[in-house]
């Protein structure tokens, strides 16, 4: 007997179990799990430890949470190049998944000192912020709030920017996007970021953050796109050049 093999916890049993029942088509994607009190009577737990098992899985994307309403199985995630050349839409129907994007807000805003740092702005300088909310096969899974430059895009809060921002800029304005710079980090839900995704205040999302620039190497705006991370894959091909 190896002496070094360390006996698998009751937790991890049920993680398992849990994950024999997706990959087998016994829980399909986005079907929602029984509830916590009926897993830990069938697998004769208790809450805390049917708890792990399921925050386990949550953390490899296998699972989510929505708010009040249970666990329920991850669909596949969507492929997400930052470096793709065309714009977001294009890239979800390619993959053959139907994408809906829902505007929240739109306002004129003072930039913070960080954004003025980093779209190279004025102290005090105003901003465009435009907030929406994308699903995928009608899953919400991304809030994103735009900060845009308001002299590279006069009249553009009267649009309708349900549509994709990017055939905006080129139709309505001469702009297309040069290259991008991305900072990607894994952050948790809070406030209003947490109750558009309809997660629980905490659940572990990925935060991707992007300064574009135009087709002459000018700044134009900023996005934070607040994803959950059981939603995408980032996929970067070290040979494909920048966008252009």
């Amino acid at each position: 007997m190896n002496m070094n093999v360390v006996p698998r916890s009751q937790s991890g049993h049920i993680r398992e179990a849990l994950l024999a029942q997706i990959d087998g088509g016994s829980l399909p994607p986005g079907g929602k799990l029984p509830s916590e009190r009926e897993l830990a009577e069938l697998f004769s737990t208790t809450r805390i430890t049917l708890k792990d098992a399921l925050l386990a899985l949550e953390a490899e994307g296998r699972i989510y949470r929505e708010d009040r309403r249970g666990w329920f199985v991850a669909p596949p995630r969507l492929i997400y190049n930052p470096q793709y050349r065309s714009h977001f839409h294009e890239m979800v129907t390619r993959q053959q998944r139907e994408v809906s994007t829902r505007v929240l807000s739109v306002r004129t805003v003072l930039a913070t000192p960080a954004l003025s740092q980093e779209l190279e702005l004025a102290p005090m300088s105003r901003l465009y912020q435009i907030r929406r909310l994308r699903s995928l096969d009608g899953r919400v899974v991304m809030y994103v709030e735009h900060h845009l430059k308001p002299a590279r895009f006069p009249d553009i809060l009267d649009k309708d920017l349900s549509r994709s921002l990017t055939l905006i800029y080129e139709s309505d304005y001469g702009i297309r996007y040069g290259r991008s710079r991305f900072d990607i980090t894994p952050s948790a839900a809070r406030g209003e970021v947490a109750q558009a995704l309809t997660l629980a205040e905490g659940s572990p999302i990925l935060l991707v953050f992007r300064i574009n620039y135009d087709q002459h190497g000018q700044i134009i705006d900023c996005d934070h796109e607040y994803w959950r991370h059981d939603a995408i894959r980032i996929t970067v091909d070290s040979q494909t050049g920048p966008i252009v």
